[in-house]
């Protein structure tokens, strides 16, 4: 695949401007944009500069991490706290994402979001009040293996990090997670699957495919 160095601004602006030219899927009020990628690469970054750049451009955003969606300890460390393969398939609670974000920007929805479920601190409901994304407006949705679970997203971009990039760049006490990402990127191939790839190896230069 063919990438071209850029900047975060000017992903974050191709992006935006991107956002400006595409319709809802099912016919909707409300777009819906994916932010791919593991915590070391940094989606929640690049989704907080595209929401900026979208509000320059006259467009209600709202940015949610996926991290806020985590289901209960008692879930995530069935099988002990260091289990790759739940991590991967139980630790993030798709269906409440599905309920609670995807579901109020449905065509004919109310456009009221949770913006996040529960607190991995202190393992309890955060009970944070729903957000009303107006009418055109875009969600943008950042985290780990968004690319599985046909989410209905309008547009998506995978910030990919290399093996090696990915190891460096992840926390010691969180390198037991790298075999989920190798495994989702063998089933998934998310640099493929995404509209559009950033590479991000050095988080100082980063190089993309632009929208394919």
């Amino acid at each position: 695949m063919r990438l071209e160095a850029i900047t975060w601004e000017r992903v974050a602006e191709a992006v935006a401007d991107r956002a400006l030219e595409t319709d809802a899927r099912d016919g909707g009020s409300w777009l819906r944009i994916g932010i791919d990628g593991a915590p070391a690469a940094r989606g929640g970054e690049l989704a907080g500069r595209i929401g900026a750049a979208l509000r320059l451009r006259g467009r209600g955003s709202l940015v949610v991490g996926a991290d806020g969606f985590l289901r209960p300890a008692s879930l995530r460390y069935e099988y002990g706290r260091s289990d790759p393969e739940t991590y991967y398939s139980g630790w993030f609670d798709t269906g409440a994402l599905w309920r609670e974000v995807f579901g109020p920007l449905e065509a004919g929805g109310d456009g009221r979001v949770l913006p996040d479920l529960w607190d991995p601190v202190t393992d309890r409901a955060t009970r944070s009040p729903r957000v009303e994304l107006p009418r055109g407006g875009v969600l943008l949705l950042h985290g780990p293996f968004l690319l599985g679970h046909w989410f209905p997203f309008d547009l998506t971009v995978h910030v990919r990090l290399s093996d090696g990039a990915l190891r460096r760049r992840t926390v010691d006490s969180e390198r037991w997670t790298l075999p989920a990402f190798q495994r989702y990127e063998e089933e998934i191939r998310p640099g493929e699957a995404a509209d559009a790839l950033v590479r991000a190896d050095d988080p100082r230069h980063p190089a993309w495919s632009g929208f394919r």
